[in-house]
């Protein structure tokens, strides 16, 4: 299972992290996915969807 929102497909992010002497490192950004369980074609299923899905209402979570 990969690392990505199953709506819109936002993953991992690099990078360099720079330090006060300039020191440079790779560093990798995660994006915030939460486990969440919704309906999709009429039967509940369990998503990995990030945060911004969810803010914007892209899903419909299942109440239990």
């Amino acid at each position: 299972m990969s690392f990505k929102c199953d709506i819109c497909g936002k993953g991992k992010s690099v990078g360099m992290q720079v330090s006060h002497s300039h020191i440079r490192t790779k560093k990798s950004w995660l994006p915030n996915l939460q486990p969440v369980r919704t309906v999709v074609n009429g039967q509940s299923k369990k998503l990995l969807v990030c945060t911004r899905c969810l803010r914007s209402g892209k899903v419909q979570r299942v109440v239990s």
